[in-house]
């Protein structure tokens, strides 16, 4: 009988160990950057994290239609003139890195990103933030939007249509005072603004209605 416990032990032992070592493989797996196209597209469908340097000029949309479990995409410092329209296809991207690019506008097809929640248009000096606000409004469930180091002097009239964001940073930018356009934005819960050229303006945060967090 002892014997019997025994052996239930240690086939107890021994499937606890081989679930965690699956877990701990599972977890390794979805963490895992992926730094090329070709080395992705050996197993598409186990890639999370995609981080390109130097991409193909030209990539397929039939090659991002693969990538059905990508989250995470950058394409940081790569000095685009222009952003694939295929990576409007990515149903399940939630955080997209285009800092550090050359181009002006984002692709229409961006508006398809509907599980997007973060954003960083960091160092891209070309873009004009008035002419992708329409665009930009199309994802609801973008909660935060970075702007820093845009060689930004004002936001556009129309950025109220943003109003689903929580979290907007514009640090590094030109800005002589807090722009009294983000007062559209009803959901803001947080404005990084440091490095700017100005003295902090604490009207706005007087107003009936109008609070949230903004870091100097």
């Amino acid at each position: 009988m002892k014997n019997v416990s025994l052996l239930f032990f240690m086939l107890s032992i021994s499937l606890i160990h081989s679930i965690n070592a699956q877990i701990t493989m599972d977890s390794a797996s979805i963490k895992k950057d992926f730094f090329t196209i070709e080395e992705a597209l050996k197993n598409p469908t186990k890639v999370y994290r995609l981080t390109l340097t130097n991409p193909p000029s030209q990539i397929p949309n039939s090659v991002w239609t693969k990538f059905t479990n990508l989250e995470y995409l950058s394409f940081k410092n790569d000095h685009l003139k222009k952003i694939p329209v295929g990576v409007g296809l990515l149903k399940n991207l939630k955080v997209l890195d285009l800092s550090g690019n050359d181009f002006k506008t984002l692709p229409s097809s961006f508006g398809k990103l509907k599980n997007l929640q973060e954003l960083y248009l960091n160092d891209d000096r070309n873009f004009q933030l008035n002419k992708n606000i329409a665009t930009l409004s199309k994802l609801r469930s973008l909660k935060s939007l970075h702007l820093e180091n845009d060689n930004l002097r004002a936001l556009p009239l129309n950025i109220k249509r943003l109003g689903h964001l929580e979290t907007l940073y514009l640090n590094n930018n030109h800005f002589k005072r807090v722009p009294i356009q983000i007062r559209g934005l009803k959901n803001l819960k947080y404005l990084e603004f440091e490095h700017n050229d100005l003295k902090p303006n604490f009207n706005l945060a007087d107003k009936d209605g109008f609070g949230f967090k903004i870091h100097f």
